[in-house]
């Protein structure tokens, strides 16, 4: 067997632009005077998560702010702008999901976003793409350590019963990537709308749509 790993959920539908948007009004939302701009947003993902880039912006101010919470309102807000938009799966997608279901390879979702963030985005692709065509999915509540730590492939692959050497992980950031290396598993970046400035130099490729037949391939590498 062999598998093929989606690594965030900005993999699936590219919702970058949808999460600042989504931290801005949760800025409002706390009284803070805060504006995250394309280039601010830009320059902080090359970590991931995003509780602990508001308490770093929070703190490089000098400002007291409960960043959990911040976080809580930036993800619910998120997950309704979800619901409003018209979301499309990115370039590649769709085929490459279909041919792991057609051909016997076995698909993964592998965050370390919330469960109710991976349902939401699920939900807004269903049009497109079938959740139950995932035989994993890993988010937040599965792992203790979010990447860059290999933590959350790690366990795709147990769950999975996979080797590293017959998985492909598929990321968009920078971090991301670093976690699927590191558990030993091939990765292809994916870079998103605001990620493709980003240093992809330990990825095995790094592309602009999927090709389902080169994902296969790096499965049997």
């Amino acid at each position: 067997m062999s598998s093929i790993l989606f690594g965030s959920i900005s993999t699936l539908a590219d919702t970058s632009e949808l999460q600042r948007r989504a931290f801005n009004e949760a800025f409002k939302t706390h009284g803070l005077d805060w504006e995250w701009s394309r280039d601010d947003y830009v320059a902080m993902l090359g970590s991931n998560g995003g509780a602990q880039r508001v308490a770093d912006y929070a703190a490089a101010r000098g400002a007291d702010v409960d960043a959990d919470a911040v976080h809580a309102t930036k993800s619910e807000i998120f997950r309704s702008l979800l619901a409003e938009s018209e979301v499309a799966p990115r370039d590649g997608v769709v085929d490459t999901v279909e041919r792991a279901q057609r051909d016997g390879h076995r698909l993964g979702l592998v965050t370390t976003t919330s469960s109710e963030n991976v349902d939401a985005l699920l939900n807004a692709l269903a049009a497109h793409v079938d959740r139950n065509a995932f035989d994993v999915v890993v988010d937040s509540s599965v792992v203790d350590e979010p990447k860059p730590a290999p933590a959350s492939y790690r366990y795709a692959l147990d769950q999975l019963g996979e080797d590293a050497s017959a998985a492909v992980a598929i990321e968009d950031n920078v971090g991301g990537v670093r976690a699927a290396a590191d558990a030993g598993i091939a990765v292809v970046a994916f870079p998103n709308q605001n990620t493709s400035d980003g240093d992809f130099s330990e990825a095995t490729e790094t592309v602009d749509a999927l090709d389902a037949d080169r994902l296969v391939e790096l499965t049997r590498s």
